[in-house]
Order: C-alpha cells, then sequence, then structure tokens
C-alpha cells in the first residue's frame, strides 16, 4: 500500500460525545503530524457553534456540514449522545451524501448510528462489550447487544477493530487509540511509522498488544 498524500481526518462531534472516543484518534493524528505534517485531523459538526461533549467538555467545530470538507475519513465517536444521534435524519443525509472513497469509521457506539442507515447489514461490526452500572442493570444492554437488535443483519464481532473496506469499526471507549493507528495504516503508513508514534506517545505496549485485534472482512459485491 502507497502511502496516500494529505490523508484527513474529520471527526463528528454532537451533544454529549465521548470524550476518548473522538480525543484519541484525534490525538494520534496530532502526534503523527511531528513526523508528518501533510497528515490532518478536523472537528466536524451539525453547526458552526459550540458542542458540549461529555460531562461538560464544549468544543468548537472546524467545519459544519454545509462546508462539506474534503476528508479521506470520517469517525463518529460513540457516548451517551448516540442514542439521539442514531436517529439524527441530518446525520444520515450527510453520511450518504460523502464520497464512495471516504472510510466510514466509528469509535464504541458510533457504529449505531451506520447500523441505523442499514450500511452494517451482512458484514461484521463491533461496539463497546463492557457495560457500565446502569448497562448491566435488568433496565439496561450491553452497547454491543444494543447493536446486535439495531442491526440484526450485522454480524457482531468482539475484535477490537473490524475493518470491512469502506467501513471500519473500533470496540470499546479506549479503541479510539486503535482506531488512529488503523487509520494511519489504512493511509498507508507502515509498521514502522506507527510504531513510532505509540513509542512517542508511551502507549507502545497497548500499541503492541492490539495490533493485531483486527478482524478483516471483504464484502462481496
Amino acid at each position: 500500500m502507497s502511502k496516500k498524500q494529505g490523508f484527513r481526518l474529520g471527526v463528528y462531534v454532537f451533544k454529549d460525545a465521548e470524550i476518548i472516543d473522538y480525543t484519541g484518534p484525534y490525538g494520534v493524528f496530532s502526534v503523527a503530524r511531528r513526523f508528518d505534517p501533510e497528515l490532518d485531523a478536523f472537528l466536524l459538526a451539525d453547526a458552526m457553534k459550540p458542542v458540549q461533549t461529555q460531562a461538560g467538555l464544549t468544543v468548537y467545530p472546524n467545519y459544519s456540514f454545509n462546508d462539506m470538507p474534503d476528508m479521506d475519513a470520517f469517525l463518529i465517536p460513540g457516548g451517551f449522545g448516540t442514542r439521539q444521534e442514531t436517529n439524527n435524519k441530518r446525520l444520515h443525509q450527510f453520511i450518504r451524501s460523502l464520497p464512495e472513497t471516504t472510510l466510514l469509521t466509528s469509535v464504541c457506539t458510533g457504529s449505531w448510528i451506520y447500523g441505523r442507515m442499514g450500511l452494517l447489514d451482512g458484514i461484521p461490526a463491533t461496539n463497546r462489550k463492557e457495560p457500565d452500572h446502569f448497562e448491566a442493570s435488568e433496565m439496561g444492554k450491553v452497547p454491543i447487544d444494543r447493536l446486535a437488535e439495531i442491526a440484526p443483519a450485522c454480524k457482531i464481532s468482539r475484535a477490537r477493530i473490524v475493518d470491512t473496506g469502506r467501513i471500519v469499526t473500533a470496540g470499546g471507549i479506549a479503541s479510539g487509540m486503535e482506531m488512529g493507528f488503523h487509520l494511519l495504516r489504512r493511509a498507508g503508513y507502515n509498521e514502522t511509522f506507527i510504531s513510532e508514534v505509540a513509542r512517542v506517545m508511551e502507549y507502545k505496549a497497548a500499541y503492541d498488544h492490539y495490533r493485531n485485534d483486527i478482524e478483516y472482512f471483504e464484502a462481496k459485491q
């Protein structure tokens, strides 16, 4: 795989998005830019106004849907806010408007959106496997089981990363880090480059542990 020049990652932010879900992959790209400044990551929202994500952390997007920024990958994080985003028709319309060459990626419960849209039918995808206290109670449901409910035609996977070609999903909250590293892989960077980024981030041991926890699947045309 040859390195793609100027690979750009667009990270969707919305009310109550989980912090590490979107800052993890963004942070990987931030450090990787020290080695290749052509890499880019930016925040994208429904509108150009402050977005209050989980625990009150407020961020300001670089672009809105109306801007239609060029990007090589679009990422949806998880978090409590995905409950409303799952049925956000404007978001669905924006995703469907993206070029076929744009990777559709998610972290944690972000895959619920693709599931609701029918984009996971017939292919594997993953989600968070460890429940919080509410999800573990009789009133809740483990997120990966909720994905199976939302997208019954999806082949549920417990891998850290699932790469089906255009759609790439990651498991739980901290798997946003692995998504960031995997997107560098999809951008054509070799393992030496990615491993060096992980080393600088003092994440090398975790990177080595998770680097092969990837399920690849080629959808039939």
